[in-house]
């Protein structure tokens, strides 16, 4: 790698070097249950997330993304990726490779909004024919670090091969945070 790359990821990496703060959220819908991790996604720079997701009639998925967070008027744009465990009931367990981005708006202290999406076609995925996520809410943070949260999450594995689509997340949700 030359000297220009590697000066251009280091400051790219030292973006987010500063208050960066851990997340931990549990949610809870009416046929499905998230939980997730996040390491600066409150931030601009550099953001890691974790998640995963489960519905006893439609599966499981797991993944794990990669974002850069940029401010933007009041609001923080992510743009990223998430490399994604896929293992729907009616279907072959598999993977995808997903593209997108979300938007928060932080509105005075303790009151935000947000919302995202993430979308993996067949060319970047196995065992299903596509993968799209969409998450949109609102959060009130209490007192720190406990962070309250309700919104609307569809999470669907479009089936391949003659198998059904799981819905494994399609519906309102409440949860909770806590941030470090």
């Amino acid at each position: 790698m030359n000297k220009k790359a590697l000066l251009g990821l280091a400051a790219l990496m030292s973006v987010s070097a500063a208050a960066n703060a851990v997340s931990i959220s549990g949610q809870a819908g009416k046929d499905y249950t998230n939980i997730g991790v996040g390491f600066g996604t409150d931030t601009s720079g550099l953001a890691l997330s974790g998640n995963w997701t489960h519905n006893d009639d439609d599966g499981d998925v797991a993944g794990l993304g990669l974002g850069l967070n940029v401010p933007v008027g009041p609001f923080l744009a992510t743009v990223g990726g998430k490399g994604i465990y896929t293992n729907p009931n009616a279907g072959d367990e598999g993977y995808a490779a997903a593209v997108g981005g979300g938007l928060q708006w932080k509105i005075g202290s303790s009151f935000g909004l947000f919302g995202e999406y993430y979308y993996s076609p067949d060319s970047l995925s196995s065992g299903i024919d596509s993968y799209q996520e969409a998450n949109a809410g609102a959060r009130w943070t209490i007192m720190r670090p406990i962070t309250v949260e309700a919104g609307y999450r569809y999470l669907n594995l479009a089936g391949k091969d003659g198998h059904r689509d799981n819905a494994v997340a399609d519906g309102p949700y409440v949860g909770v945070s806590a941030g470090f």
